[in-house]
């Protein structure tokens, strides 16, 4: 099918399309994306949000396949919905021009929701800074953007904390110092993504700190400490853990599991292969994958993939956690 017929397909209301057949918009040279590009405004909207959807996770699926002249045309929609899934798409495109528009939309986006997810975006280039792969001068502008949302007090609190969950990851003073402002603040969002930007720094420091949150009557910050506890990964965290696994919310439990496949060793694995044994079906199919998880991380050549009819050899493991 050529390209010129899933353009056809893509403007007719009625038509469906399949996976296979949204594979052309694969790897788009200049003058395909400009076709597309001319085209992009006789797709309906809803059409519109839901290729954007489906290509994003046909590229999770197939690392070969390569959709980010769509996602470009995408950030310039007039639909929110479609420049955030867009976002998505560019999540891990390294290219300064991703870097360009993701700094433009978190301060001029008119959508809070697309800032929002621009914030979140800009984490991969924090992580980037951390580990020496950004240059100095885009190190300067990702943190004093993402520096100057979290202070503005008239932007969006979601936009705020997603910005401070992104700046988590950089092992700067000042950070630390916004984390704690935030936690202190008394505001609840602000107050969560505290907690996770603690687990992005990766830093124990904050284990009490997130101890004394284990008991918080909100569920949400339940599951963040789980998460944080998690990708702090400390094995002294795991007392504290283990308590979490009789949770009242499935998702808090769900996160306890998946802490305890990031921690590992022998007292991590030894609960998880507990509640393999003894729990519900979807807590045993969780902890099977956190056995996963944990074996993996030992030994990434040689490990076991657990399933109903026990160990059975694998060369590869999924990764329960964003």
């Amino acid at each position: 099918m050529s390209l010129e017929d899933v353009l056809r397909e893509l403007t007719d209301p009625a038509a469906e399309l399949a996976a296979s057949k949204l594979t052309e918009l694969s790897g788009l040279d200049q003058g395909k994306k400009a076709l597309l590009e001319q085209t992009w405004p006789e797709i309906i909207l809803q059409r519109r949000v839901s290729l954007i959807q489906e290509l994003v996770e046909l590229g999770e699926d197939n690392v070969e396949l390569n959709f980010d002249a769509v996602f470009f045309i995408g950030l310039k929609d007039r639909d929110a919905d479609v420049r955030t899934h867009a976002i998505k798409g560019l999540w891990e495109n390294e290219q300064r021009t991703t870097l360009e528009h993701l700094l433009d939309m978190l301060v001029n986006d008119a959508a809070p929701v697309v800032r929002a997810e621009a914030a979140l975006a800009l984490g991969h280039s924090v992580l980037r800074a951390e580990i020496g792969a950004l240059e100095e001068v885009d190190i300067e502008r990702v943190e004093n953007a993402l520096h100057n949302v979290i202070e503005d007090d008239v932007e969006e609190v979601e936009v705020r904390g997603r910005a401070l969950e992104s700046i988590g990851a950089r092992s700067e003073g000042w950070v630390t110092d916004l984390i704690d402002q935030a936690f202190d603040s008394g505001d609840r969002r602000l107050r969560i993504s505290a907690v996770h930007a603690m687990g992005r720094s990766c830093d124990a420091a904050w284990l009490p700190v997130l101890y004394s949150e284990l008991e918080s009557d909100d569920a949400e910050m339940r599951f963040e400490v789980a998460g944080a506890i998690g990708m702090i990964a400390d094995d002294s965290a795991i007392p504290y853990l283990l308590p979490m696994l009789e949770d009242e919310d499935a998702e808090v439990q769900a996160a306890a599991l998946a802490a305890l496949g990031e921690i590992g060793g022998d007292t991590a694995k030894g609960a998880l292969e507990d509640v393999a044994a003894a729990g519900d079906s979807a807590l045993r199919e969780l902890a099977l994958e956190a056995l996963s998880e944990a074996e993996f991380a030992e030994d990434p050549l040689s490990f076991s993939v657990r399933g109903e009819g026990g160990g059975a050899e694998g060369n590869g493991a999924e990764n329960g956690r964003s």
